[in-house]
């Protein structure tokens, strides 16, 4: 046999380093100081061993030097040389559960850490992610990596082979190789000469009947496993026991640079790689702790469309831009991301370690925003007592109600814009805290006379905002000269509107929703719908005898609040659902389920908000809301990083899986950054969240969107599910009561009815906006003291209004990310193609004079700057075809 035709098998020395799972992360990092004191001492001591695969985590990288930054060097000098590999992820994360911006900055943080120990793989390498997203090809390729290595998602109905080309959905491939049958198949050899040489057959013969070249990769390790020290030896004995194969000690960019050049006539896979069939991918663990994943939804968000953006307007404006502070939050962020963690998946314990971290970043987040909001307010040109400083972080003009949070007095009072005209506005809710605020007051100028009201209420507005400048800032002012109170005319009618829908609570419990520009009417809207998990901590499962409760045909208690610029249902209802999974088999509902829920409709906003709050006191359950579009519909339609994915309404597989063996059940149950629906090209409905991410569309017709709002589970992981049979993915016997989330559970999201295709009818755009909502600070002085910190007063020299940069009203692209670069003056602007027609373009164009250079995900620059915009004309960035992103650096041309 010459040595063309023999197998190449490439021994991958590894392990798969979970921060934190069933066990804590300071248990995983007290552990992970001996694992990598031993790979250290393996790879400069013993011959032969030449490579070493950490997980390409840089993250354990960075945990390691903390605590032993003795081996700082030592770790320098093997990651140089590329024998200890790592990157390029900062954790390893699972793709369709976290944030667009937050994968990006997973990779380029992930990258950034494993250069600064010497190098990062140029490798996509996901062992264990529970699915791959269908935009991570063009990703990964704008950070420079062009092969992907991987374990879950495909399986050999779809490809029966291990190598293929994966083309995302904009069109960029990346060379592919599936481990098939884990990262771990190599894990356990035996040594004694009469077990070695039939292991060695059955396994790797295993994997020379996927191959479809001569190359084998074979990975040796597992979780959390202690290096084979004898490894080297042991490839010695492979070679000489087994001469029809060449055993080699490798890892992963040699290996996929041999196993690429002699690849050929490839088969090309395209979109997600979510099937089930051979390996387990979790697929509604989108709805695992949704208490978790509510709140890092919501930070992600924070983060990207609101904190970082006014970050670089403050920078702009002569400030600091806090490069380290942002990095802390997102590697907070990011150890969440870990994709047990953002999976949910663990234990309580470590749930609560991960709970921690989100109050982390979320109080370190909101408060370097406070502080350069306060930066910026404290330098305007002002002279009125009460002036609030409003943040438009997206790139063009707006207005619209909003909603601000402010400290007043309990004098009457009206609102103005910086151009006179008078704001309608409304006041929500207030409360007395006189006393509070007022016994914090700081003089440090007591000569200087500052106004200190009699009471102080802490209050939440709506404001009927006129324009709010693009990336940039306007004010309002509270003239207290003149004005009455606005009034709340509250009723016990059934019946809301604004301009552009009307609104109705019918007897049965449920809403009919009439469109007046079409004059389309929707009944049987918002339905709650109840029914039993008896599922784990990995995957939502029914019981195998279940009762569905459904709101329809409930009591509702029904109460009307009806301002100038808001009108809202004030509805509540109690399900009389089963206690527990023992209940529902026996057909009892002794539980009580409590809902109370706003439906509100702002003057002018074409969006109808939702407000649910549950009081939850029974176990093992799922409680969707369901909206009947009418629309009939073999694909639904969601967005997904960067890009909109149409997906099939029902799965042919469903009706195989049982005969074929699968892995788990194939659902559509499907995940969503932040919009999901149906539209048939003339008329759509899309819900829009930043709670859980998860959405199916259910009917006979399938016509109804359901949008889960939380499931719960009582134990980490069970065997035999209806969904998933077999064995337990977690630990079993680990009750995880935590996860039954008892008590008050509160979720936000909106409908958005729209009488045109998804293109016309901008959705994404919607979206955009209605998780970047308008930031506000109030500057006064009897506030100065400890409950915000005393301020020095500052000259004032900042106009009232200002804006950093602007969109052309020709743009069409959707804003990802605005923010200072890394490692220059200029700023960060990045936009995708948001259009579900394969021939829409996207594009930007600017209102000002710029100077843009296109850059990487990276941020390394793929073109000379150029001066795209002068005062004759407006020149466009490079047309987006379908779900391409483009990231831009800008500055102010001179």
């Amino acid at each position: 046999m010459s040595e063309r035709e023999r197998t190449k098998v490439h021994v991958i020395p590894h392990t798969h380093w979970d921060r934190e799972w069933y066990f804590t992360t300071s248990r995983s990092k007290v552990y992970l100081v001996k694992h990598v004191k031993e790979v250290l001492n393996a790879l400069e001591n013993i011959e032969g061993f030449h490579y070493y695969l950490l997980d390409a985590q840089g993250s354990l990288l960075d945990d390691y030097i903390r605590w032993c930054p003795e081996d700082e060097e030592r770790i320098r000098n093997l990651v140089s040389a590329k024998r200890l590999m790592t990157g390029p992820w900062y954790t390893q994360t699972d793709q369709l559960v976290i944030s667009s911006e937050s994968m990006v900055r997973n990779l380029y943080y992930g990258t950034e850490t494993a250069r600064k120990y010497g190098h990062s793989m140029k490798v996509g390498y996901v062992p264990d992610a529970f699915g791959q997203s269908a935009q991570m090809p063009q990703i990964y390729r704008e950070f420079g990596i062009e092969r992907f290595l991987f374990w879950r998602g495909v399986s050999d109905n779809t490809n029966p082979r291990t190598e293929f080309t994966w083309e995302g959905s904009d069109g960029s491939q990346v060379f592919a190789v599936q481990m098939p049958f884990g990262y771990y198949y190599g894990g356990n050899i035996p040594e004694d000469a009469e077990d070695l040489q039939p292991y060695l057959e059955k396994q790797i013969g295993a994997l020379e009947n996927k191959a479809s070249t001569r190359h084998i990769y074979f990975p040796n390790g597992f979780d959390q496993a202690p290096i084979r020290l004898n490894l080297p030896q042991l490839i010695e004995r492979f070679n000489e026991l087994d001469d029809k194969r060449e055993y080699v000690m490798n890892e992963p960019e040699r290996f996929m640079a041999e196993i690429e050049a002699d690849s050929h006539d490839l088969p090309v896979l395209r979109g997600e790689l979510m099937e089930a069939k051979h390996m387990r991918i979790h697929k509604s663990i989108f709805s695992t702790r949704a208490d978790l994943k509510q709140q890092n939804n919501q930070i992600e968000n924070f983060i990207a469309n609101i904190l970082e953006p006014v970050l670089a307007i403050s920078h702009s404006l002569g400030h600091e831009y806090p490069h380290r502070i942002v990095e802390d939050i997102w590697k907070l962020m990011f150890e969440n991301a870990a994709h047990d963690s953002i999976g949910g998946c663990n234990s309580d314990t470590t749930n609560q370690d991960v709970a921690f971290r989100y109050k982390q970043a979320n109080d370190i987040a909101r408060n370097l925003l406070d502080l350069h909001m306060r930066m910026i307010a404290s330098t305007i040109e002002q002279e009125e007592t009460f002036a609030f400083t409003l943040f438009n972080t997206l790139p063009y003009v707006r207005g619209g109600v909003t909603e601000i949070e402010a400290y007043i007095p309990e004098e009457s009072f009206v609102i103005r814009d910086t151009k006179g005209r008078e704001l309608a506005y409304t006041i929500v809710d207030k409360v007395d805290q006189t006393d509070y605020v007022l016994g914090q007051h700081i003089d440090l100028n007591p000569s200087r006379k500052v106004y200190l009201p009699d009471r102080v209420y802490r209050a939440k507005l709506l404001v009927e905002l006129q324009e709010v400048p693009a990336m940039g800032y306007t004010q309002i002012i509270f003239d207290f000269s003149q004005g009455a109170a606005p009034t709340i005319e509250r009723r016990n009618d059934q019946h809301i509107e604004n301009e552009f829908f009307a609104i109705v609570v019918e007897d049965n419990g449920t809403l009919t929703i009439t469109d007046k520009t079409s004059g389309q009417t929707y009944a049987n809207q918002m339905v709650f719908e109840d029914n039993g998990d008896d599922g784990d901590s990995y995957n939502y499962s029914p019981p195998e005898r279940d009762l569905i409760v459904s709101s329809i045909g409930s009591k509702l208690n029904v109460t009307t609040a009806k301002t100038t610029v808001l009108e809202e249902l004030q509805l509540g209802c109690t399900l009389s659902v089963p206690a527990d999974l023992h209940e529902r088999e026996a057909g009892i509902s002794s539980g009580q389920l409590p809902i109370q829920v706003q439906v509100g409709l702002r003057k002018g906003e074409q969006l109808i908000r939702f407000e649910v709050q549950v009081q939850n006191q029974v176990l093992s359950h799922r409680l969707r809301v369901l909206f009947d579009t009418g629309l009939a519909s073999s694909l639904s339609i969601a967005d997904q990083p960067f890009g909109v994915i149409a997906r099939p309404t029902s799965l042919p597989e469903a009706q195989v899986w049982e005969r074929e063996k699968w892995q788990e059940k194939p659902i559509t149950i499907e995940a969503m950054q932040s919009y999901a629906g149906l539209n048939d090209g003339n008329r759509g409905i899309v819900v829009i969240t930043e709670g859980v991410r998860e959405y199916e569309i259910v009917g006979e017709k399938m016509d109804s969107i359901a949008l889960t709002l939380f499931r719960t589970f009582g134990f980490m992981g069970k065997e035999n599910l209806v969904y998933r049979p077999g064995r337990a993915s977690g630990e079993k016997i680990v009750a995880t009561p935590d996860a039954q989330l008892l008590g008050e559970l509160n979720f936000s999201f909106a409908l958005y009815i729209h009488n045109a295709g998804l293109d016309e009818a901008k959705v994404a755009h919607v979206a955009r906006e209605y998780l970047t909502p308008i930031a506000s600070y109030q500057l006064c002085d009897f506030l100065n003291g400890r409950l915000i910190f005393a301020f020095r007063d500052e000259e004032r020299t900042l106009p009232q209004n200002y804006s950093l940069m602007s969109f052309n009203e020709e743009s069409n692209a959707v804003l990802s990310a605005f923010k200072k670069a890394e490692h220059s003056d200029g700023y960060i602007i990045r936009v995708f193609n948001p259009y579900l027609k394969q021939n829409a373009q996207a594009t930007v164009q600017f209102n000002q004079s710029v100077s843009v250079e296109r850059v990487s995900l990276a941020e390394q620059s793929l073109e000379p700057a150029q001066v795209i915009a002068d005062k004759e004309q407006v020149i466009s960035l490079p047309e987006l075809t379908h779900c391409k992103l483009l990231t831009v650096l800008v500055s102010k041309a001179d």
